[in-house]
């Protein structure tokens, strides 16, 4: 028989859900100016290609170690990097731009037990709110890098070619790293969503899989050869 004074620890949460609401006034001031305080110092920096990725992934494995080559190439390539300012993925993205010399933006996040900014940050902003950070990470981006990670890279990734698919955002190269690493899911998509009709075709082409960072910067260059502005419309 079930117990009617136990209570599951979700129920708390949910109690507390009135107090949340009733300061949803004052909680737009605050919105507000964490999008004044990252548009302006975002708007100064330029051009970039954001880089997203697990920040679990250790230093000594292969994801990293070409996640810190591809932070060299942009930067020797000229553009500077936004990463979520993290360790794993970000951090090697990071490490990489800043050791070439170049820009090296984090996009940090207070978070209850994870994401301290790496130390290869030569701008670094830190976000309170995830929806704020996710336009500065697309809005002033000419590109999108994606290697492995869980759920929050997988959401970044499909956020980024949703936007680009309902044309929220102008066209902008979108590149997965790690053939391996992605081909289930990549399978599932063509087998399931493209066969039952809920994608089309054409929007497979909106990103593009290569094997490494190398093949990742040709790609970029070639599509910028035709120019491409980086912004969210209006």
């Amino acid at each position: 028989m079930k117990n009617k004074n136990h209570k599951h620890p979700i129920d708390k949460d949910f109690a507390d859900m009135g107090d949340f609401t009733n300061n949803d006034t004052w909680r737009i001031f605050r919105i507000m100016a964490e999008f004044v305080e990252s548009f302006e110092t975002m708007s100064q920096q330029g051009p970039l290609v954001t880089v997203f990725g697990s920040a679990r992934t250790q230093p000594d494995s292969p994801e990293y170690k070409e996640a810190e080559k591809m932070g060299r190439l942009l930067a020797e390539n000229g553009y500077g990097v936004i990463s979520g300012g993290g360790d794993g993925i970000m951090g090697a993205v990071n490490k990489g731009a800043y050791e070439a010399g170049g820009d090296s933006i984090g996009l940090n996040i207070e978070l209850p037990n994870e994401q301290q900014p790496n130390k290869f940050q030569t701008h670094s902003l830190s976000f309170r709110y995830f929806f704020i950070r996710k336009v500065c990470f697309l809005k002033y981006t000419l590109g999108v890098v994606v290697f492995p990670g869980g759920f929050g890279t997988l959401d970044e990734f499909f956020e980024a070619i949703t936007l680009v698919q309902t044309d929220k955002i102008n066209r902008i190269p979108i590149v997965v790293i790690g053939e391996n690493s992605w081909e289930e899911m990549f399978k599932s998509i063509n087998n399931t969503l493209l066969k039952s009709g809920a994608i089309q075709k054409a929007d497979t082409e909106l990103y593009k899989i290569v094997p490494d960072a190398d093949a990742a910067m040709k790609y970029l260059l070639e599509c910028h050869k035709y120019g491409v502005q980086p912004t969210v419309k209006e």
